[in-house]
């Protein structure tokens, strides 16, 4: 921790940087681990299949899970349940997307702030050596050590957000292409299931 605090007052930013990036890391892991499961997506398909619909919207709208919302939109809206579906994943896409922007920033930011503290630390050293010379070289080599630090810490920064964040990226794609999927199977569902009522109502008429 000494060696860190040699890195000069550049190492206030980058330990907020790092503070961020790992409140941001560890929220988003929890959010989707917590959204990967796809159980109840098939059993409300199932019970859509099984003229259960009722029931069906019912499971949906208990469960707190981006594909669920989604899906309890489209069994709500009867007259046009893909367009329902596409607006609703909008906004489950944006709830995804969180914190990654702070993540985003923190990759490009860090290295940039890490290079700012070897420009002082350089400079530093520079006008120790223009005020002493080469009498003082402990002070000289001092203001190099501090740009070192600040440069390594930046990029150590930056490195930490980025595998994560290219993780959360794949993550959200994964579950984007997930959506989809259970959207038209629903979709389809629901056709199937005003195709079988209409048929019904039919040859009761007749």
């Amino acid at each position: 921790m000494y060696e860190l605090l040699k890195g000069g007052w550049m190492m206030l930013p980058l330990a907020v940087c790092s503070v961020a990036a790992v409140a941001v890391i560890i929220e988003r892991f929890f959010f989707f681990r917590r959204i990967s499961d796809t159980k109840l997506a098939e059993q409300v398909l199932n019970m859509i299949g099984s003229e259960h619909r009722n029931e069906a919207l019912n499971l949906a709208r208990k469960s707190s899970l981006p594909l669920l919302k989604i899906m309890a939109v489209g069994i709500n809206n009867r007259l046009s349940p893909a367009k329902a579906m596409e607006a609703a994943g909008i906004t489950e896409l944006s709830t995804m997307r969180r914190g990654l922007p702070v993540l985003d920033t923190i990759v490009t930011l860090s290295p940039l702030l890490g290079l700012l503290g070897t420009i002082i630390g350089m400079i530093n050293s520079f006008q120790i050596m223009a005020l002493s010379g080469m009498g003082q070289p402990h002070a000289v080599t001092g203001g190099v050590a501090e740009a070192l630090i600040a440069t390594a810490t930046g990029i150590t920064v930056a490195v930490i957000s980025l595998i994560p964040y290219n993780y959360f990226l794949s993550r959200i794609e994964r579950e984007t292409d997930t959506i989809e999927h259970y959207a038209t199977r629903l979709e389809i569902a629901l056709t199937s299931s005003a195709r079988r009522t209409a048929d019904e109502d039919t040859s009761k008429t007749a």
